[in-house]
């Protein structure tokens, strides 16, 4: 056998003093952590965890810049464990092995626990994530995973049940005001020792732009101080250097992930709930994140089949229309064609009537047997399809008062069936209406033809 080589415990070093604001500023206790109070508050079980060292393999679930990575390492150094962080982006299976033998060495010659960090563990797929599990049943490693995404979808089930899932919400504006003033205040890892002066529209104005993300919040300031000059001694940052610095705001958006669906779903229940201000909102919130114009087009054009269908016949139209002008002009110049559907179809009569009576259809083609179309509904474009009864007995509704006339046109089986049930509501009253007199004009037809 060769000789084990002994792992050393790796010291603590302190910030560089070129690290990246946001780097120095790095909590590095619970106490310094900001945020997340209902997860790290006093008595709170993730707390307490922490504190009694009993922690297990755990996923942080939440957007960016709320502490996932940041609360990984505390919980490491508060639990005397070695930390190890790999990016799923760039690590592979070969990592995941060498940094596992690592793990057992440490623990055979220290009785060190490993904490294996995974940042962005959704981008890991199966085979990646089924190499982890047999390390984390055996104890080898305890595992944090890092995710934007909702793990329900993107982490394997055995890995999961496994885990304890925690969520972290987007800090609040105090939280981002608390981080902005450790950052201006610390002589040692912040800016304390430039005299940096933020004035309170500033201040304003990196929150806002922060959008609940710390890190944006203190790159922005850097980038604010940098641009900068001292005058007196003194840095004073204003709100014109901010909008400078920063340029645009950090929009929550990904086109690929759960904020996607979460804010399409947003806009189409806005829209089903007749709220043209919300829905204008929700379509800002994807247009102005860079969405596909022709993506948020289609959920219009759904839309306008699902929820308004025959209650307002043009919905369909103007959403075809919008689509056309996306397809046409394209971004920004769509937005307003977007906007103006969107309006349209929030302000329509709203009826889900087509819907159900697609659904039903499609229960019956799924639970019934296939039958074949009556003879008399059939073309008989030959003398042997005549012979054999296609087309006989069909009634030519013009040859009928009010072009109506009784007769079966579904399967035998389904033929007393009904699945559109119009409502009241916009031009569907309409159509229930002619709908009636079409079954009253059908009924004096067939009186006439049976009198008796």
């Amino acid at each position: 056998m060769g000789q084990e080589t002994f792992l050393p415990a790796e010291p603590e070093t302190p910030p560089a003093a070129d690290q990246p604001l946001a780097a120095r500023m790095r909590p590095r206790t619970l106490d310094e952590f900001v945020g997340q109070a209902d997860l790290l508050g006093p008595d709170r079980e993730l707390r307490r965890a922490i504190e009694e060292d009993r922690v297990g393999s755990m996923i942080f679930w939440g957007p960016p810049g709320t502490g996932k990575t940041t609360l990984a390492r505390i919980i490491a150094k508060a639990t005397a464990s070695h930390f190890v962080p790999l990016s799923a982006v760039s690590a592979g299976v070969a990592d995941l092995r060498r940094n596992v033998e690592e793990a057992k060495l440490r623990r055979r010659q220290a009785n060190r626990r490993t904490i294996l960090f995974i940042d962005e563990i959704h981008r890991f797929n199966k085979g990646q994530q089924d190499a982890v599990l047999p390390y984390v049943e055996e104890g080898v490693i305890t595992l944090i995973g890092a995710t934007t995404e909702n793990p329900s979808f993107e982490v394997n089930a055995a890995l999961l049940s496994r885990s304890r899932v925690f969520v972290l919400n987007a800090l609040t504006d105090e939280d981002i005001a608390t981080i902005l003033d450790r950052a201006v205040s610390d002589p040692e890892r912040g800016l304390g020792q430039q005299q940096v002066v933020v004035e309170p529209e500033a201040k304003a104005a990196l929150i806002r732009f922060a959008n609940g993300d710390a890190r944006v919040a203190i790159n922005g300031l850097e980038a604010a101080v940098a641009l900068v000059r001292p005058k007196q001694g003194h840095r004073l940052i204003t709100a014109a250097a901010v909008e400078e610095a920063v340029q645009r705001k950090n929009l929550l958006y990904d086109r690929a992930g759960e904020e996607h669906y979460n804010i399409i779903s947003a806009l189409h229940k806005s829209l089903r709930g007749s709220d043209p201000d919300a829905s204008l909102y929700w379509l800002g919130r994807m247009l102005e994140a860079g969405e596909d114009p022709l993506y948020v087009a289609r959920r219009l054009v759904r839309f306008a089949s699902e929820d308004i269908g025959m209650a307002d016949p043009n919905a369909l139209v103007q959403a075809m229309a919008a689509q056309q002008a996306a397809h046409f002009i394209g971004m920004p110049e769509a937005n307003l064609a977007l906007a103006q559907c969107v309006v349209y179809l929030a302000s329509a009569p709203k009826s889900n009537a087509l819907y159900a009576a697609y659904s039903g259809v499609q229960e019956d083609v799924e639970r019934t047997r296939a039958d074949p179309v009556p003879l008399h509904l059939r073309n008989a474009p030959t003398p042997l399809m005549r012979r054999i009864g296609y087309g006989k007995g069909y009634k030519y509704a013009h040859d009928y008062e009010d072009a109506q006339v009784e007769q079966q046109n579904l399967p035998d089986a389904i033929k007393d069936r009904t699945y559109y049930h119009p409502t009241d509501r916009g031009y569907e009253k309409t159509v229930k209406e002619r709908l009636d007199a079409f079954e009253q004009a059908k009924k004096r037809t067939a009186k006439k033809a049976n009198p008796s």
